[in-house]
């Protein structure tokens, strides 16, 4: 029989943990949006992916993988180079499931027959796992990311192409270290950036010559080093270095062709803010064989094509933490009592909340909708025109208001959010890593600008598009002229691009409401981001006439 002589007080008023919450089902925005933009993506087994995600056992994978961070061994016993970093066995579980769900591949598995095209829907289906697989764990989808997004690259060199892709189109993830050859599953990470240039990737100076004659495919020894190499385990990399005609992409295999390490010489994994439990090095090339995709000069053009993948991913990943950010608040406020009444019901918290679902709203339908024009880009040219431009658009605009709600978002949970047992902790550090992440915001606006120089036709047909989705909307008829009288002055664009870039985003997030959500979103985010000078302090604007409609659709009752 206990003692209970000290016990002070029983525990009440105590929002239930966030656990065993289907992440699909529970979450109306994300519902709508697959349906509209995957135009017949299965809902059953989002469904069936959403309750592993949501489940206590998915959040406790985060929990560890996060708590118990990547070690790197730079030598084995006897003192020989080892450069192999080990993970919580959480991680590899959270490994097993993106790859058992296809995220690493699934939009290019109709490569396995040649006769067939992909199936409609299959961005927006792979990216509402991701939606919801960053919301259980983020760091790992790096990997996953890079290994989806290096198909496009790797396809511009036929000859690489065709021994890599059974491996990275496999399912069965396969953290053994040898030879791809010899693996069930494969992974492709990156590495671009060096200390000296960061961003600016022209400034490499990693250098590669051609171990023969050089050429398309030929083998080359790359020296130098990379000052971000995310995910050092993967089977292969995709790297710039400067070859004699010009910065060149290589593909970078971890063994060489008779078995042994290729000679990449880790430095050591990088401290981070977030994203723990993904390992991310620094790397010495000391002779590194690497092959020449592309031609020698062209390796920007070449990986450009991953890069914007990833973008893609960036965006949809930060949708879907504001959207587990959003949803944690509510849980919590709908359970927890203050001054008599539950926090969901206090006014003030009520119009903080209805603010946080708007921007949670906006862009995860932002986010889906380029997800389709990934999809359509190659059959029509409108949609080619919105993945053009709306990448960058759609990147920056997420990926920089992301941060600012995580933060309203712990707040309402007070201090159960500011404490490491709370998700909310974890979650807020993870972040700002997107707006970081290939590509920076500036990067962003100067993407934009490159686009609007170079096809001008892509502006006018995004900007058409809008018009019609918001047809009879006068707020978003004057957003349209205010961004085509900007584009009219091409001097004044580069200095106001942060402007435009913002007001582009909204104006189209604003259409696309207008168009599919329901009248008291539509009209409380026109209102307050479009014409009143909303500036990301939630609550602080006049009080939405439909705020707790708004609430209200964040989340069943019950949970999910």
């Amino acid at each position: 029989m206990s003692d209970q002589s000290f016990a002070t007080h029983e525990v009440s008023n105590q929002s239930p943990p966030f656990e065993d919450v289907n992440l699909f089902l529970s979450d109306a925005v994300l519902r709508e949006a697959v349906e509209r933009e995957g135009r017949g993506v299965d809902a059953q087994d989002l469904a069936a992916f959403g309750a592993a995600t949501g489940s206590a056992h998915g959040f406790e994978i985060g929990r560890l993988a996060n708590e118990n961070l990547p070690k790197l061994h730079r030598f084995d016993q006897k003192g020989f180079p080892a450069d192999r970093i080990e993970f919580h066995p959480a991680y590899h579980e959270a490994m097993t499931m993106s790859c058992a769900a296809g995220l690493h591949c699934s939009p290019w598995e109709h490569l396995k027959d040649s006769e067939s095209g992909p199936p409609p829907g299959a961005h927006v289906a792979r990216l509402a796992r991701l939606y919801m697989m960053t919301q259980m764990e983020p760091g790992h989808v790096c990997p996953i990311t890079m290994t989806n997004a290096a198909v496009p690259t790797l396809l511009l060199q036929a000859d690489l192409a065709e021994a890599l892709l059974p491996k990275m189109l496999s399912r069965r993830y396969d953290p053994a270290f040898k030879p791809i050859a010899e693996k069930t599953g494969a992974t492709i990470g990156m590495g671009m950036t060096e200390k000296q240039g960061g961003t600016d990737v022209r400034a490499n100076t990693t250098t590669a010559q051609p171990a023969g004659a050089g050429g398309p495919g030929a083998e080359y020894i790359l020296v130098g080093h990379k000052w971000f190499l995310s995910a050092p385990m993967c089977d292969a990399f995709l790297m710039l270095a400067q070859a004699p005609g010009g910065l060149s992409c290589f593909l970078v295999p971890r063994f060489l062709p008779d078995g042994s390490v290729n000679p990449l010489r880790l430095q050591r994994l990088k401290e981070k803010l977030g994203n723990r439990s993904n390992a991310s090095s620094e790397v010495e090339l000391q002779g590194v064989h690497g092959w020449l995709v592309g031609e020698e000069g062209r390796g920007i053009a070449t990986i450009l094509e991953m890069v914007t993948m990833t973008r893609l991913d960036c965006a949809v990943a930060s949708a879907g933490q504001m959207r587990l950010a959003l949803a944690q608040a509510v849980h919590h406020c709908r359970h927890r009592s203050v001054f008599q009444k539950r926090l969901v019901d206090q006014p003030l918290m009520t119009q903080v909340l209805a603010d946080m679902a708007l921007d949670v709203e906006a862009a995860t339908a932002l986010a889906f909708r380029l997800a389709r024009a990934f999809d359509e880009a190659a059959q029509s040219d409108a949609a080619a025109a919105w993945r053009r431009l709306m990448t960058p658009v759609t990147k920056y605009w997420v990926c920089k208001i992301a941060p600012a709600l995580g933060y309203e978002a712990m707040e309402c949970l007070g201090g159960n959010g500011y404490v490491e047992e709370s998700l909310a902790a974890r979650l807020y550090r993870e972040l700002p890593l997107n707006a970081i992440w290939e590509g920076s915001g500036n990067v962003m606006c100067l993407d934009v600008l490159r686009v609007l120089s170079q096809d001008s036709a892509a502006a006018a047909m995004v900007l058409d598009d809008l018009d019609a989705a918001g047809a009879g909307d006068k707020a978003l008829a004057s957003a349209i002229r205010d961004l085509r009288a900007r584009l009219a002055d091409p001097e004044g664009l580069e200095a106001g691009a942060r402007w435009f870039v913002e007001r582009l985003a909204v104006t189209a997030a604003a259409a696309l409401l207008r168009r599919h959500a329901p009248a008291a979103v539509a009209d409380a985010f026109v209102a307050s981001r479009l014409s009143g000078g909303f500036r990301h302090t939630y609550g602080c604007g006049a009080a939405h006439a439909g705020s707790r409609t708004i609430v209200d659709r964040v989340m069943p009752a019950e949970g999910g």
